[in-house]
Parts: C-alpha cells; structure tokens; sequence
C-alpha cells in the first residue's frame, strides 16, 4: 500500500478515531505496515532534530525576548553555577544553584519577602521560554496584582534546573516562587513550557514540595488557561501555608 492510499484511507476511519486523533499532537493510530509510512517517518525526524535543537540551544534573554518586553518587565539574566551547556547537561546538580555573581546581582536588584517572586529559567527547552514566556508573565503578574499579591522583580537564570527554586528562596524568602522553566522536548513538541511552584522554598526542599503545572503550549494549555490556573493555585497554597504533595489543584474547566 503506498503513502497516498494509506493517507486516503483515514477518511474512512469512524468519526470518534478521527475526532481523538484531531485533539492530539501524539502520533495514534498511525498507518504502519512493516515500517512508518514515508510521511511519518520524516515527520519524526523533523520533531527529534527539534527537541534536540531545543536542548542545546543557548539562551540570550536580550536576542531571545522582544526588546520591549525586556524594557518593560525590566528583565535581567544570571546564570545558575554550570559553567557551560555541556557541563549543565552533564551534572545537573550545578543547575541547581545559583552562581556567586547571581546572588550578589538578585540582591542588589530584588526586593526579598515578598508575596511572590517570579523566575525564568531556561531549563530543557529554549525554545518554549522564547514562545510562551512573553505572553504568559504579563496576564499571570495582572492576575496577581488582581489577588493584592506583592510581587517582585522578575529575572532570568541561564542553565537553569528546577532545584534552583531553593537557592533563589534562601537568598530572597519569599512567600511563594513560581518558576517558569523549558520542558524536557518531547516528539510532539519542543515548545512546552511548565509552572513549578513552592511555598517558602529553601534548602533541602525536594520535588515532594512542589506544585506543577506543565504542557504550556499552543496545543497544550493555552496561555490564558495556564495564568488562570497559575494564581488559583498561588491562592490556593498561599492560603494553605504549604505546597507539594498535600495541596491539589481544583480540576481545570475545558471547553469540550
């Protein structure tokens, strides 16, 4: 059978196949014989050279994000202790910290013990940060500033992983950290953007005490649904007192 027919022959699939198939970037119910369909098989490709690109790109926050976007948020960038891509790869524990130059750079510029304290971070995904980023923080901060939460300045932490949540909290305490970070790319997009969140995060702080919120992409949780579930749960766990395993999320309403 070749590719034609094979794509031809999806028409005749029941309407419920075509429907699920339709609401999903994963490859389901893909025509196969002894191997992908040439089509298929090239569309793999193409996303696996993606996730890749993805992975080691390098993050410039001033090349990266429009420039009004940077005057506006008033957005600086530092670096977590990885000396280089490679190395943060390599020893994931070096991302989890922050560098020297970084605290002493936070310091000066971020104000501690707010409410809420937002960070970038470019983690596995350049790629996601550069296309969700400039329009998810702008409607999360209104929503905030909505709930009367104090918020501080913004910033970016190159080769960032998300234990570095717990040095940014040691160094400016504050009530909650949302960190907006790139996630690991998958085969079906290399754009997906996740939301970790944790109450008072410091030291010795483990994934156990952390909230997510994760598949931020046009195909995923779109933006406006990911900044309104984004404070929900920032209410939910600063009127809690805590987050992590024993605070769960309201279960989002979608549009069926």
């Amino acid at each position: 059978m070749d590719d034609d027919h094979k794509i031809s022959s999806t028409a005749h699939w029941p309407e419920v196949i075509r429907k699920i198939r339709a609401r999903t970037p994963a490859r389901i119910f893909v025509e196969r014989g002894a191997a992908y369909t040439t089509s298929t098989q090239l569309e793999l490709r193409s996303a696996h050279a993606g996730a890749v690109d993805a992975v080691w790109a390098e993050f410039d926050m001033k090349k990266d994000f429009p420039p009004e976007f940077v005057m506006q948020q008033k957005l600086f960038q530092v670096s977590s202790n990885a000396p280089s891509k490679s190395q943060f790869l390599l020893r994931p524990d070096q991302g989890r910290n922050l560098s020297e130059a970084a605290k002493l750079e936070i310091a000066q510029r971020c104000p501690k013990a707010l409410d809420v304290q937002i960070a970038i971070g470019d983690g596995l995904s350049v790629a996601a940060v550069v296309t969700q980023v400039p329009l998810l923080l702008p409607l999360l901060q209104e929503r905030l500033r909505a709930r009367a939460f104090s918020i501080g300045q913004t910033f970016a932490v190159r080769y960032c992983r998300v234990g570095i949540m717990n040095s940014i909290g040691d160094l400016l305490t504050p009530r909650l950290i949302i960190l907006l970070i790139g996630e690991r790319p998958g085969l079906a997009t290399a754009e997906s953007l996740s939301a970790y969140m944790a109450y008072h995060p410091q030291s010795g702080q483990t994934d156990a005490d952390r909230n997510l919120i994760s598949n931020i992409h046009a195909r995923g949780v779109p933006i406006p649904e990911a900044a309104a579930r984004i404070t929900n749960l920032a209410d939910k766990i600063l009127s809690a007192g805590r987050s992590g395993i024993s605070i769960k999320e309201d279960a989002p309403k979608r549009i069926r």
